[in-house]
């Protein structure tokens, strides 16, 4: 889809909106989940069955953090997905929340050097895509800038300091099977990226929204 410059120059990302049936209960969910800082919540009875196509990462400082937080969020009625456990890359686990959004806790320390803390170093949007590359160049002509690219896997966006949450890219499949969920779903993605242009839907039928 072509842009204008003027259109390039002022897209990004700069907020993420989940639907849930619910916003009561997903809002006390994530303020014990410790998020909510993060994330905008609105009623939706959206239809969505299985894999939604996308994550919320969080980045924490060390293993002792993630079992805080994965702590946390199963107390307020989150369901384990992967229990936290040691990997090649770090140490991680993946949960669901009651309203069904798949989140990932990591760090890339496999020791503590520090005590538990309640602080995020970062959070990333992941969206499963089925074409990487292509998926980076329509967002790369609205005018996302690439901050980190791995040929046809993966591929994160500067944040551009206006939103909070930073967007990646990954292969649907590969994505499903590091969450440890199966890779079909339809309906719903059950979220809303808000930018800072316009209003568009994004080649996996991700739809972005003008920020209020």
């Amino acid at each position: 889809m072509a842009t204008t410059a003027s259109t390039a120059a002022r897209t990004s990302l700069a907020s993420v909106t989940l639907e849930v049936a619910d916003v009561d209960a997903a809002r006390r969910f994530y303020s014990a989940f410790g998020v909510d800082a993060y994330i905008r919540l609105r009623a939706s009875e959206a239809p969505s069955t299985g894999f939604r196509g996308f994550t919320l990462a969080l980045t924490v400082s060390g293993p002792a953090t993630v079992d805080g937080f994965v702590a946390a969020a199963v107390d307020a009625g989150a369901t384990v997905l992967k229990p936290a456990a040691k990997s090649m890359w770090g140490y991680g686990g993946v949960l669901a929340a009651p309203d069904g959004t798949i989140w990932k806790i990591a760090t890339s320390a496999k020791k503590d050097t520090g005590p538990a803390t309640r602080e995020i170093d970062e959070v990333v949007l992941l969206l499963g895509v089925e074409d990487v590359k292509a998926t980076k160049q329509f967002y790369v002509d609205r005018g996302l800038t690439v901050a980190k690219s791995f040929g046809g896997k993966y591929a994160e966006f500067a944040s551009g300091g206006s939103g909070p949450v930073k967007l990646a890219l990954y292969k649907r499949r590969g994505l499903a099977k590091d969450l440890g969920v199966p890779a079909d779903g339809a309906g719903s993605h059950r979220v809303v990226l808000g930018g800072t242009a316009d209003t568009f839907t994004d080649p996996d039928g991700f739809a972005w929204e003008t920020a209020a």
